[in-house]
């Protein structure tokens, strides 16, 4: 079983940045992050996988704030975000797969994080 374990959540200001970081145990292909606010549903933000392709299911004005980077070699995931909004506050959740269906729908990660809150306050 793999382990994933997250980092660099915390509470910031409205235009502030966080960077959140996760780190697997063991071989996956692609890892990301989700997120999911009391009464929600949980929602992809970014996944991609350990061939260098990235997915991102936010809306428009998530992708043009959020950037999802992979080292390889430290099989870490990050994901970079800037100018935040309180509509960002959320449980942030690492997740990873197994096997190559990374940006499917269809198929949930293997993996999953215990998450780590952001909250942005204005």
């Amino acid at each position: 079983q793999v382990q994933l374990v997250e980092s660099g959540g915390g509470s910031v200001q409205v235009g502030g940045s966080l960077r959140l970081s996760c780190t697997a145990s063991g071989y996956v292909t692609c890892m990301g992050w989700f997120r999911q606010t009391p009464g929600e549903e949980r929602e992809g933000v970014a996944e991609i996988s350990t061939r260098g392709s990235s997915y991102y299911y936010a809306s428009a004005d998530v992708r043009g704030r959020f950037t999802i980077s992979l080292d390889n070699a430290e099989r870490t995931v990050y994901l970079q975000m800037n100018n935040l909004k309180p509509e960002d506050t959320a449980i942030y959740y690492c997740a990873a797969r197994s096997r190559w269906n990374c940006g499917s729908s269809s198929y949930e990660p293997n993996y999953w994080g215990r998450g780590t809150q952001v909250t942005v306050s204005s």
